[in-house]
């Protein structure tokens, strides 16, 4: 399972945990609202972890695209047929923006890193 789903799988277990809390307070169940607290606790430090980790693979991934040595932006043309772009260019990585790495990276526009001229 890889981070963003085990990230998505905490969070589902966090919310329900929480509901419950909630449903346990409102019933006036100390110790079962003191186990759900517990457990949100513990959940919210893994979620954490996880975020710290996904966070290090992304600057790491953003770090060897950016050591490629050569990158442009893409025309719209390339970006309508990125199919064929791709396979005319060995090793071509485009980076969009609006995605994690693209915001992690800097790009202000649909930007294509290769190791040699395109």
């Amino acid at each position: 399972m890889n981070v963003k789903q085990q990230l998505q799988t905490l969070n589902n277990r966090l919310d329900k945990a929480r509901r419950q809390m909630s449903a346990a307070q409102e019933r006036d169940d100390k110790h079962a609202a003191q186990k759900f607290e517990r457990d949100i606790m513990a959940i919210e430090k893994q979620v954490a972890s996880l975020k710290k980790k996904q966070g290090r693979e992304l600057s790491g991934k953003g770090a060897s695209i950016k050591a490629l040595a050569f990158h442009r932006e893409l025309t719209k043309a390339e970006q309508a047929d990125m199919g064929k772009l791709k396979k005319s260019v060995r090793g071509l990585v485009v980076v969009h923006p609006l995605t994690a790495l693209g915001k992690e990276i800097g790009v202000e526009k649909v930007t294509g890193y290769a190791p040699k001229s395109f």
